[in-house]
C-alpha cells in the first residue's frame, strides 16, 4: 500500500504526478527542479543558485515525510550541461554535510521550465 505526500513548502506537482510517494518503507520524491513554492516561478540565477532551491525543496518534501538527509540513499541529478557539474556538487556538498548516499549525475537535452538542474531521490522512512 503506497501513500502519497504533499506539502505546501515545495512546489506542486506541474503535472499528473506526486511530490513522493510512500511505498516499501521508502520515500519516493519525484524530482524537484528550482521553482519558488510560492510563486511557482524559477528561481533567478545561476546554476548554483537554482541548485540550492532543488535542495531547499527537496528538504521541504523530506521533512513532510518525517525524514531528514540522513535517510536518502540515492539521488538523481539532471543537469542541463555537465559544465554546471562542479558548481552542483559543490551545492550539494554544502547542504548534505557528512551524508553520502549512492548518486548519478546525467546530462539531459533539456528540463522542464528551462531549469539548469533537477534532482529526485530515495530515502529510507524512518
Amino acid at each position: 500500500m503506497s501513500k502519497v505526500h504533499h506539502t505546501e513548502n515545495a512546489p506542486a506537482a506541474i503535472g499528473p504526478y506526486s511530490q513522493a510517494i510512500e511505498a516499501g518503507g521508502f520515500l519516493f520524491c519525484a524530482g524537484q527542479t528550482p521553482l519558488d513554492p510560492k510563486t511557482m516561478a524559477l528561481v533567478e540565477g545561476d546554476v548554483g543558485v537554482q541548485a540550492a532551491q532543488v535542495l531547499k525543496n527537496l528538504h521541504a518534501v523530506l521533512q513532510s515525510a518525517g525524514c531528514t538527509w540522513k535517510d536518502v540513499v540515492k539521488t538523481t541529478i539532471f543537469l542541463r550541461s555537465m559544465g554546471d557539474f562542479a558548481k552542483v556538487n559543490e551545492v550539494y556538498a554544502a547542504t548534505l554535510g557528512e551524508t553520502r548516499p549512492a548518486r548519478s549525475t546525467v546530462a539531459v537535452a533539456g528540463l522542464p521550465k528551462d531549469a539548469h538542474v533537477e534532482i529526485e531521490l530515495i530515502a529510507k522512512l524512518p
